[in-house]
């Protein structure tokens, strides 16, 4: 057993090194803090100088690669920036406990006084030697927290465009068609298979002929008129070639689930009611299941009837899962596999992207997916596949995010890439081209939205350099402004006849949705990097990836109010039940009153790290952690 001098030393050492190694953290954080301060990594004014060249000299192609690589850079810096500071907390918090603990111990065996020992030779060597090694082990620690804070890595090697670029979809030969026949059915005379129906298809709410519209049975007219105008180029679907499908669901039936990206028509405004405002993923409050997922993934909850599904991948597989959303049960989880023209190895993405970012959609007859390797992927509400085919893997340097959009048998999908700009719809029944439009953009990871105006609908989407609409029947453009430059990420806001698009290191507009618009007021101030607006009563939010959300006066974009946060947003803010929820990228859920005031009601942790939007039924909401999915409620 220790003596009580052996105990007082072995206190004393730990207490030196716990000191030394809290200052030497310490000091660390403040030259982070420091350098951070000197050079900010996202307020670059180099940045800005090669924006404003850009401006000058806009069809320099090399220019816009050196910006992108630039911004790469930029945006590597500061989260490695924010790792560091994370890091260096809890290293700051543990060593301070140990200095603690360490000095109570040794205060507590020095307070009682004894008489002095001789100080012999052995006792001068032994302190020599405890300073010796108390020296040399404070030096390797500085040395390592030095090297740990200074090494960096060459980003741009790792995320340099790739060798492997978009290969363009072989037509309607890289289309895989698995039919289904329901019970008892048979094939036609001309062999065209007929759509059965699922066991259990959209259970809950909506039945089978919920919400469907008058006129909506069978394929809508129009669909298979005459090519569009100018770069537009529509594929033909050959007669029989399309299985007769159940009637389509209407909007009605839209509102009530959460079939896309940001809700109904991708326009971030749900229609449910009794949401919840407070809850706690650590702690279990308001939590009714839990669970994790088995592939990672950066998409979004979607739901039909009591079916909620998302999408993940890795360098193994990538699947389909689908749950039960009031018990959390994995009802079926299948793969994207054997689809003819996916690559055999994955694209390199960057790790805040990966390879399952964009969010599916859902029809009420089947669920929609898309991979960053250019697969697309059908299955029904009871897991079995429907139809597969790959557009080519995109030639994108993170990798793809934009998500799904669906109405009636439309799959609209917006594949704007290195190698050119590219809007194509797909029959939802067969995953046939209806139209395929060629367009004057560059690449962009923004989604596209629907809007309704008195003649048709929209599909409305943002890339560098255009804010554009298409009409949805035929894909024929509409409308066009010259806005966004950079690298677009934020897809539209809609309301009340204006559609508002904004970006990082661009502007932020509001134009009317019809042909030669003209702004009808811009501003600069707040501008999000990957965060979506959303719009409603007259009020338009922006959240910004520095932590700021901001509320604006939607027809004459003067700023209401703007409230500021501790971190930084990356998924979008949604409007519920008169509310506005927004989760920052720590899984903290902010949520204010949608109205002049900003009045923050709550903030609710999830415990884990999020990024995905959430989606909302009546008295829930479902968020995906990094890890995790969450059923919260009441």
């Amino acid at each position: 057993m220790m003596d009580r001098e052996t105990k007082i030393k072995i206190a004393y050492r730990a207490a030196l090194v716990s000191g030394i190694f809290c200052g030497v953290v310490a000091l660390l954080l403040l030259l982070n803090f420091w350098h951070m301060k000197q050079n900010e990594p996202l307020e670059s004014a180099a940045m800005e100088a090669l924006i404003k060249r850009v401006e000058q000299e806009p069809n320099n192609e090399e220019l816009k690669r050196e910006i992108r690589n630039f911004d790469l850079l930029a945006r590597k810096a500061y989260f490695t920036s924010r790792w560091q500071v994370r890091t260096g907390t809890w290293l700051l918090l543990l060593g301070g406990v140990v200095l603690a603990l360490s000095l109570k111990v040794y205060t507590d065996l020095r307070a009682r006084i004894e008489q002095p020992g001789e100080v012999t030779e052995e006792l001068l060597r032994a302190r020599a030697n405890a300073q010796y090694w108390l020296l040399l082990g404070g030096g390797l620690i500085l040395g390592l927290a030095l090297v740990a804070s200074f090494v960096s890595n060459d980003y741009l090697d790792d995320y340099r465009e790739q060798a492997v670029t978009e290969t363009p979809a072989a037509g309607e030969e890289g289309v895989e068609m698995i039919r289904v026949f329901p019970s008892g059915a048979a094939a036609s005379d001309t062999g065209t298979a007929v759509e059965g129906s699922v066991a259990g298809d959209a259970a809950g709410a909506n039945g089978p002929a919920a919400g469907v519209e008058e006129g909506n049975a069978g394929i809508p007219a129009g669909t298979e008129s005459a090519a569009a105008a100018g770069t537009s180029s529509r594929t033909a679907v050959e007669d029989g070639a399309v299985a007769a499908s159940p009637a389509y669901y209407g909007k009605e039936a839209f509102k009530q689930n959460q079939a896309t990206f940001r809700g109904f028509f991708g326009q971030g405004v749900t229609f449910h009611s009794n949401i919840p405002v407070s809850w706690n993923g650590s702690t279990g409050e308001n939590v009714k299941w839990k669970v994790a997922f088995s592939k990672p993934g950066f998409n979004s909850p979607v739901f039909w009837g009591d079916r909620l599904f998302i999408s993940g991948a890795d360098q193994t597989a990538r699947v389909v899962a689908c749950y039960n959303r009031h018990t959390g049960q994995l009802l079926w989880e299948r793969k994207a596999d054997n689809i003819p023209g996916s690559p055999s190895s994955m694209p390199r993405v960057s790790d805040d992207t990966g390879l399952a970012a964009p969010t599916l959609a859902v029809d009420g007859h089947r669920v929609y997916a898309i991979f960053a390797t250019g697969d697309v992927i059908a299955f029904d509400l009871g897991g079995n596949r429907v139809w597969a085919r790959n557009l080519g893997v995109p030639d994108n340097h993170y990798g793809h995010s934009s998500s799904l959009q669906v109405w009636k048998n439309f799959l609209v999908i917006q594949y704007d890439t290195n190698a050119r700009g590219r809007l194509l719809a797909l029959n939802t029944a067969t995953g046939q081209t209806i139209w395929d439009v060629t367009r004057p953009v560059h690449i962009s990871w923004a989604s596209p939205v629907l809007i309704e105006t008195d003649t048709r609908i929209q599909v409305v989407t943002t890339s560098d350099p255009y804010v554009m609409g298409n009409d949805l029947e035929t894909g024929r453009e509409l409308w066009k402004v010259e806005a966004m430059m950079g690298e677009v990420g934020p897809s539209v806001a809609f309301d009340e006849g204006l559609v508002f698009a904004n970006n990082e290191y661009a502007r932020l507009v509001a134009v009317e949705p019809k042909p030669d618009p003209a702004f009808v007021w811009e501003n600069d101030e707040y501008l999000s990097e990957a965060a979506s607006p959303v719009a409603q009563g007259g009020l338009l939010y922006l959240a910004t990836s520095y932590g700021v959300l901001v509320c604006y006066d939607a027809k004459t974009g003067e700023k209401v109010w703007e409230k500021e946060f501790g971190d930084g947003f990356y998924s979008s803010p949604m409007i519920a039940d008169g509310k506005v929820y927004i989760t920052d990228m720590d899984g903290v859920t902010h949520i204010l009153k949608a109205d002049r005031t900003g009045t923050l009601i709550a903030e609710s942790p999830l415990g884990e790290d999020a990024y995905a939007v959430p989606a909302f039924a009546d008295g829930t909401i479902y968020l995906r952690g990094v890890n995790h999915l969450y059923c919260i409620g009441e």
